[in-house]
């Protein structure tokens, strides 16, 4: 028991605490550039096209939400980059591929793309339908895919062309840069009850994007690849998620209850999430973890690979103890200052 809490404190101090160094000058790397970002109409897309848009990198967006759209592209009005937008359903492959030959048509390249369109299902495996799953891997696995694919070799080709000859150098050399960004999630490291189906495109999300980024370093060819996984990040997914009653079955509330439960457990701000994944590609990180409960939960995986699902409960019922005590600390000093 010694040697797992003496390997658990070496995994926390590896990532807790965390935060990007807001004084990194990563402007450099996104100035003039061309980002492509999916799910750009709120939450994470929203906040990478603005920061992006600050650091003069200009933008492609696409959501399946065109109001929402809209707004993102009005928040950019007088920064000095192009901006266009696409109404876009990402688990439509044919239309991500127009929509990545409308980038380079529009933009002349492409460096970066953000598979960031996700969507969320609350069910017990038993209780979820074949075309709830499909639905949900179609979009947060599919449409990674099919934006990767679609991306890829036309970023390639962009960055390709910034080559410049350096014989002092073994590798190749590119003034431009190239990033695949794939958003896969905490529960693309750790599973949990009710979310098997967007455990199961996280997980997957994860292992495409490692393996992908493993072939790129072979080819040293100027584009790389980092998989991103947020904690819980205040955005509308909880609001938009799909769900049912099933989870009843193992004493979780359902309906408006579970997706209220849901939005209290995203408490990390969009924008500094978003600062977090852009500084984490222009530094080349393979993987990023997004929140103190990412890397709290990831080190307890590492630590118990077997047995995470216990010590967190064990953990998160401590936590729930040391609540109540506090909480009762408190209303009996409110009671003694009444009196």
């Amino acid at each position: 028991m010694l040697n797992n809490v003496s390997a658990l404190a070496t995994s926390l101090r590896q990532h807790l605490p965390f935060s990007a160094n807001t004084d990194d000058d990563i402007a450099p790397y996104y100035f003039n550039h061309v980002a492509a970002i999916t799910g750009a109409g709120s939450g994470m897309g929203r906040q990478l096209a603005t920061h992006l848009a600050k650091m003069g990198c200009h933008v492609a967006l696409s959501d399946i939400n065109a109001e929402q759209l809209i707004q993102t592209k009005e928040l950019l009005v007088g920064y000095d980059i192009k901006a266009t937008t696409t109404v876009l359903d990402v688990s439509d492959n044919k239309a991500v591929e127009a929509w990545a030959d409308n980038v380079m048509a529009e933009h002349g390249k492409v460096n970066f793309i953000f598979n960031n369109a996700g969507v969320a299902l609350y069910s017990t495996v038993e209780g979820s339908s074949i075309s709830e799953l499909e639905w949900v891997m179609d979009i947060n696995f599919w449409g990674v895919v099919y934006g990767t694919k679609a991306f890829l070799p036309l970023i390639k080709n962009s960055v390709k062309e910034s080559e410049f000859a350096n014989k002092d150098n073994k590798y190749r050399q590119f003034k431009e840069h190239g990033h695949i960004v794939n958003i896969s999630s905490l529960f693309g490291l750790t599973a949990q009850p009710s979310q098997s189906a967007y455990n199961a495109s996280k997980f997957a999300v994860r292992g495409f994007t490692e393996s992908l980024r493993q072939e790129l370093d072979i080819q040293h060819c100027g584009v790389s690849a980092t998989c991103i996984h947020p904690g819980g990040i205040r955005t509308n997914i909880a609001n938009s998620a799909r769900g049912n009653d099933s989870i009843k079955d193992i004493g979780m509330r359902g309906g408006s209850k579970a997706i209220s439960s849901f939005n209290k457990f995203l408490k990390f701000d969009a924008s500094e999430a978003a600062w977090v994944i852009l500084h984490a590609a222009a530094t080349n990180q393979p993987r990023c973890l997004i929140g103190n409960d990412a890397k709290m939960m990831d080190a307890v995986q590492r630590v118990f690979p077997a047995r995470y699902s216990k010590v967190l409960n064990d953990i998160n019922k401590i936590s729930r103890k040391l609540k109540g005590k506090n909480h009762t600390k408190t209303t009996v000093r409110k009671a003694v200052i009444t009196k």
